[in-house]
């Protein structure tokens, strides 16, 4: 469908973004009491369980119930506490999750323009032409609102937690940075609008041209680096020893309750939409159609669809697998994932310098730049 650029008073180039501003906060905030219903449900199914099947038809209002009774509870200050972090760090874990989502872009819309071209117009808040990097540094900061919630909260399990999410949080994101530079070099983009379109068009006619294909498997590795990382960075089982209820009561936010709690929910929840839509953007063609005949279904239903995909892939894992000891979890991170990465990098580098090798010296050498940059400024956190 084609939109004229005007209609009546309204611009519609420049009513886009806002659009964009009202959708990403639409389908996060409203969408996480959904993910908590069809998180227990899919659990149910696969541990063959009942689930949730008293409040509403299959359970569909618990969520909703849970919200409200968060809403209404007792909210406890526990003594002897830094006020003011203790109440900036449930904000600093949900906000800057929130702000990751922005430069998401999750569909094309296409605007005829008063002159008379079409022009493609993506939906992105803020189309960021380092958008990469300003993910990567808005979702680096949900460490500190974690690191501060133990610290603040007087409760030695608080901080055991805490701590343990931020050793975690910095050694996985070095190897997810890394595979997310084997995307950027693919498309020798750090726009996620630039990387998604890279990825149009299919080999063979029926094959996509989707990174998680590209250079001879080595798109595949780094896709299942960066989702195993992306796991961890969320605190998800079998990562998610900075809460781990066997040994720390609750973790980090053993001392929260009431709304404080429920923020924290949803911060978590909300860094899973947000890592997802990186990776349906990064490697598997953001809005464009697994196959061309398909392609008139609109492109926010095939990014939201493959996002929902990895919600699932979540949902599995914590289904499936149990908790890792916490030498394993580093061991895994730091013995495997990291060499691992950084092997795939260097290989992604030499197979894009002789592929493309009409692109000038500087390019590589800034790209080789760029990776450097990335990596030590995330071994210096």
């Amino acid at each position: 469908m084609i939109i004229p650029q005007h209609l009546g008073p309204i611009d519609m180039v420049a009513v886009i973004p806002y659009i964009a501003i009202i959708c990403v906060l639409a389908f996060v905030l409203l969408l996480v009491p959904g993910l908590v219903w069809i998180e227990r449900v899919v659990m149910a199914l696969m541990q063959d369980r009942l689930g949730p099947n008293r409040v509403g038809p299959r359970g569909l209002l618990q969520s909703i119930a849970d919200g409200v009774k968060l809403f209404f509870k007792e909210d406890i200050l526990p003594a002897n506490v830094d006020k003011m972090v203790y109440y900036l760090a449930p904000i600093l874990v949900i906000v800057p999750a929130l702000a990751a989502g922005a430069a998401i872009p999750f569909s094309i819309v296409k605007i005829r323009l008063d002159s008379g071209a079409v022009e493609p117009i993506p939906m992105v808040v803020g189309n960021v032409n380092v958008g990469i990097l300003f993910i990567l540094a808005l979702t680096s900061l949900q460490v500190y609102g974690i690191v501060l919630a133990g610290w603040a909260s007087n409760n030695k399990y608080s901080l055991i937690g805490g701590l343990r999410s931020s050793a975690q949080v910095i050694s996985y994101e070095l190897a997810m940075s890394l595979a997310i530079l084997c995307g950027v070099f693919i498309c020798h983009s750090l726009n996620l609008v630039d990387i998604v379109n890279h990825q149009g068009g299919y080999w063979f006619g029926f094959i996509p041209k989707w990174n998680v294909f590209q250079f001879y498997g080595l798109g595949a590795v780094a896709t299942i680096i960066y989702l195993i990382a992306m796991t961890a960075e969320t605190n998800r089982a079998p990562f998610d020893l900075p809460e781990a209820e066997s040994e720390l009561v609750a973790g980090f936010h053993t001392e929260y309750s009431s709304m404080k709690f429920a923020i924290f929910f949803m911060g978590e929840y909300a860094s899973m939409l947000v890592v997802s839509g990186i990776a349906t953007a990064l490697w598997f063609g953001g809005w464009q159609p697994l196959f061309p005949f398909l392609a008139f279904i609109p492109g926010w239903i095939w990014f939201i669809g493959k996002l929902m995909t990895f919600i699932m892939i979540y949902i599995w894992v914590r289904t499936t697998l149990p908790r890792l000891r916490y030498d394993a979890l580093m061991s895994l991170g730091w013995k495997k994932l990291l060499p691992i990465a950084l092997v795939v990098l260097f290989l992604v580098a030499l197979v894009d310098t002789l592929q493309t090798p009409s692109q000038p010296v500087g390019s590589h050498i800034a790209q080789g730049h760029l990776a450097a940059s990335m990596v030590i400024g995330e071994s210096q956190r």
